[in-house]
């Protein structure tokens, strides 16, 4: 599922790391928990939770007046 179909339906805070933690290489467990709980994926590598055009959008599309 694309990111903006469940970004809105994530926690601000979880939000605000993804935000400050662009491009991390290991997701903590609230925030994997966050983005599965709002619709995203279910990603049996931690790592991989999130892809480059998902970052993108964090990173330029994301508004931080959520």
């Amino acid at each position: 599922m694309e990111i903006f179909m469940w970004w809105l339906d994530i926690d601000l805070e979880s939000k605000e790391w993804l935000r400050e933690n662009l491009r991390a290489g290991e997701l903590p467990l609230p925030v994997l928990q966050a983005i599965a709980e709002a619709g995203g994926p279910h990603p049996d590598n931690p790592a991989a939770v999130l892809t480059a055009a998902d970052w993108d959008f964090i990173e330029t599309q994301s508004e931080f007046v959520d």
